[in-house]
């Protein structure tokens, strides 16, 4: 993207002129104090902080080209996470967050880390710097390489970096013997274009950085439901009369969430958040977008708070299916309809007579340990779940619920009329891949 007419001065943090190393910008050890969360996340900070960013880092005109193509259907997708976009024509002309605006000024930067920062700063020293630092010293403007014995990365001409890959892709007794590793932080398009290079070769060994984050949900939920993928909408979460938020924190690491849960809001949903910390992003979002954000009156979000130990979540969710059943047998002993949709569990759920059955097992003092919640307490999220037939309820977890859990919650939606999709947002991972399961 050219810029001829956006004289802006380099970032700040910007190797000087001798390459020193960029001052680090996150706190530091020392710095960190403990203090009252904030009333509500985004809002006037949000915005001042997305200016500044881009402004520091890209100057004035390209930071009005780059962020007004942002998730637009005629620009490009944000690498800062992979929340959805609206349809065609009902896209804001602000389609991003601040962590989306933090990532492409760093992407779109116009710090550049040429020949003469390689040859000033050895690999032992890069290695002692910050994620925040190296990604701080700019892009590169060509291909660098570390030979052998070598202590610094030196310039290779594209014409030679291109035989030495190719040469040793030639060499491998099959192409599969290859991976092609990338990562969340490369744009959509970036990551079409290399899978492509890839395939072509023969092969699809193609992990990333979300492997990290989703391994739980892509193999326990397959195992559970029978689907690792997305298969809801970003329409369902508007819609949907309730909501469980296990384990997130939108206002970090999915920002644009925020938005969907405000809209689910207003169209009467029911928000429940299961956390060790009351997150600022559960709580209230001051929607930057709309005069009651930037005003500071806002929304409320959650409804109600299910504080756990950390840990916690499988002691929650056996309980939480212990409940329901334990409801649903009094309402049937009663001649009554009970939360549990038979129908459904008979057509299209295995085991359930054998996890019904070891339900009287369940030791309730060992889950109020684990869970960090009494009994009652934790039945307070039972209520909104096994309430009366409704559009299907959503059950937003982070991606980086272990196993158990991830086993345990898309069954537990899979008991109510209610049970109707598992959406696993990242949360350990910028990336942030969301994976929308369908029970």
């Amino acid at each position: 993207m050219s810029d001829a007419h956006d004289p802006a001065p380099p970032a700040s943090a910007t190797p000087s002129a001798d390459h020193a190393a960029p001052a680090p910008d996150e706190p530091q050890p020392s710095q960190v104090h403990v203090k009252r969360r904030a009333r509500a996340a985004a809002g006037l900070p949000a915005v001042a902080v997305t200016i500044k960013r881009g402004l520091t880092q890209m100057g004035p005109t390209r930071t009005a080209r780059t962020l007004l193509r942002l998730n637009q259907t005629d620009g490009f997708d944000c690498m800062g996470c992979a929340w959805p976009d609206p349809a065609p024509g009902e896209r804001k002309t602000a389609e991003f967050c601040e962590n989306g605006a933090k990532a492409v000024a760093e992407e779109a930067t116009k710090a550049r880390a040429d020949r003469e920062f390689w040859a000033a700063h050895s690999v032992a020293e890069l290695a002692t710097w910050s994620d925040f630092q190296l990604g701080q010293a700019g892009r590169l403007t060509e291909p660098m390489i570390l030979r052998e014995g070598a202590t610094h990365y030196e310039p290779i001409s594209w014409e030679a970096a291109s035989e030495l890959v190719g040469e040793t892709i030639r060499d491998l007794a099959s192409v599969d013997e290859a991976i092609f590793y990338t990562s969340g932080r490369a744009s959509n398009e970036a990551a079409f274009c290399y899978q492509l290079f890839a395939r072509a070769l023969g092969t699809n060994n193609l992990p990333d950085c979300s492997n990290m984050c989703h391994e739980s949900t892509s193999v326990a939920l397959a195992e559970t439901i029978g689907i690792g993928k997305a298969t809801a909408t970003l329409e369902d979460i508007h819609d949907a009369e309730l909501l469980v938020l296990c384990g997130q924190n939108p206002g970090s690491n999915h920002p644009r969430m925020l938005t969907a849960l405000e809209k689910a809001k207003r169209n009467g949903a029911t928000i429940v958040a299961v956390n060790p910390l009351p997150e600022t992003g559960l709580m209230r979002f001051d929607n930057p977008q709309t005069a009651r954000g930037l005003s500071g009156v806002g929304s409320a979000l959650a409804d109600d708070f299910v504080q756990i130990r950390g840990n916690g979540d499988l002691a929650l969710f056996q309980a939480l299916g212990a409940l329901l059943l334990e409801r649903d047998d009094a309402a049937r002993a009663a001649g009554l309809p009970g939360p549990v949709d038979r129908d459904f569990v008979d057509r299209h759920t295995s085991g359930f007579t054998s996890h019904a059955a070891q339900i009287p097992e369940l030791d309730w003092a060992a889950g109020d340990e684990g869970a960090g919640r009494h009994r009652a307490e934790r039945g307070r999220i039972t209520a909104p779940v096994a309430g009366p037939p409704r559009p299907p309820g959503r059950f937003p977890g982070r991606a980086g619920l272990s196993p158990g859990p991830t086993r345990k919650l898309p069954g537990r939606s899979c008991f109510t009329p209610n049970g109707g999709r598992f959406i696993a947002t990242g949360e350990d991972d910028d990336a942030a891949r969301v994976i929308d399961m369908a029970t």
